[in-house]
């Protein structure tokens, strides 16, 4: 059963006692409230009505190259509940008879992806799967580089560079070492 926004207010107080603070003092009376916007916010990928729509137009050009799409992303380690963050660097081989994806739509489904309690890698296989899906399973081929830094290694415990890198590759990327080869070195270069 889902709180009531009272209960959840109370649990941010709570939370603030617990640390040593006092919800009461005039810097933090209204703190609980800002959390519940901030996390409405930053875990709107929890929302259904938040999901990216995903355009995608027929390939009447029958193109069959590699389209990529680079960016940033921010999520929040599911361990600690600490940010992580970084650039992605995405790569797709159209099926020359299927469709493709609208520009700013791999962007969106990063977002959406990484608005959750997430592992990287997690967030790797969510960003694939919603954009396989979009394309029906009709795509020669993904290719995605993480590339985060965490601030539950940085900021606490063994505190030191909490940098990670994942990828994932399917289809042809998977498959072809050559074809992965230039997906990596064209992402260091737009990097």
């Amino acid at each position: 059963m889902k709180p009531t926004e009272k209960e959840v207010r109370d649990a941010m107080r709570t939370l603030l006692y617990a640390i040593g603070e006092d919800p009461d003092r005039e810097g933090l009376k209204d703190t609980p409230d800002r959390i519940i916007r901030m996390w409405q916010e930053i875990f709107r990928g929890y929302n259904p009505d938040k999901k990216p729509a995903i355009t995608t137009f027929k390939n009447v050009n029958h193109e069959d190259e590699m389209v990529m799409d680079c960016g940033e992303y921010y999520s929040m380690c599911e361990h600690h509940v600490l940010p992580f963050f970084g650039q992605y660097a995405f790569a797709y081989l159209p099926d020359p008879d299927g469709r493709i994806l609208g520009i700013s739509k791999v962007a969106r489904v990063v977002s959406y992806c990484a608005a959750r309690l997430q592992l990287q890698e997690r967030l790797a296989e969510d960003i694939i799967g919603m954009l396989n899906d979009a394309l029906k399973g009709k795509v020669r081929g993904f290719a995605i580089l993480l590339r985060g830094r965490h601030l539950c290694k940085t900021m606490r415990g063994v505190r030191s560079r909490g940098e990670m890198a994942v990828t994932l590759f399917t289809g042809e990327f998977k498959k072809n070492r050559q074809l992965r080869l230039e997906f990596l070195k064209m992402a260091e270069m737009i990097r």
